[in-house]
């Protein structure tokens, strides 16, 4: 049912622009899907940085700086999706790659989300908020492929949850792993909020694409 709701959602927005007077500058329906798939994203991206500001907030500096450390060697699992090394890639990926790559990040954290610690009232906001993304982004890739198939198998994009975050952990190993989800859904956040405004700028010409 909040699948459906959500598609509803972008049903009515699109249906509402179709109303809208013609413009010096028409906004076409992709450029208005964008807009809302950006808002969202940043929404997102906030909450994300509200629930790692949380978290952080609870460490012994020592124990910020031991962290920190650790997570800028490790690993998300979200890093196994293919994306943009740096601003100048990213820039020259094509609309369809942004996206694709937005709906695979996105779709990673669908189940790993519930997972996050913080506060229950930021936590409970963001799987239904994915969802919503996740159709909006699932909308666009609709509108600009061309017929292109670009979820050939929908089960390869499930990625495994973090590690052993779900077996039983000692304290030490159990912050790590929270610390650890956390920077990752944050960072993650940060990168599709980057696709999608990167990609909502190619349908905006008087607008400076520049990273």
């Amino acid at each position: 049912l909040d699948k459906r709701q959500s598609f509803n959602f972008y049903i009515v927005i699109l249906l509402s622009v179709l109303c809208l007077g013609v413009s010096s500058q028409p906004i076409t329906d992709s450029q208005y899907l964008f807009s809302i798939a950006v808002s969202r994203v940043q929404n997102l991206h906030l909450l994300a940085q509200r629930l790692f500001s949380n978290f952080e907030s609870t460490l012994q500096t020592d124990d910020q700086h031991q962290l920190n450390k650790i997570f800028l060697q490790d690993f998300c699992n979200s890093d196994y999706i293919i994306s943009p090394i740096d601003k100048h890639e990213t820039q020259r990926s094509s609309v369809l790659k942004l996206l694709s790559i937005s709906y695979r990040l996105v779709e990673s954290w669908e189940f790993s989300s519930r997972s996050l610690t913080g506060g229950s009232a930021l936590r409970n906001q963001i799987s239904p908020r994915l969802s919503e993304l996740k159709t909006g982004i699932q909308m666009l890739i609709t509108a600009n492929q061309d017929g292109a198939e670009m979820f050939p198998d929908s089960t390869a994009l499930q990625l495994a949850p973090y590690g052993n975050f779900y077996q039983s952990l000692g304290d030490d190993e159990l912050l790590r792993r929270n610390y650890e989800l956390l920077a990752c859904f944050k960072k993650d956040m940060h990168k599709v909020e980057t696709y999608l405004t990167v990609a909502k700028c190619r349908f905006s010409p008087e607008m400076n694409c520049t990273l």
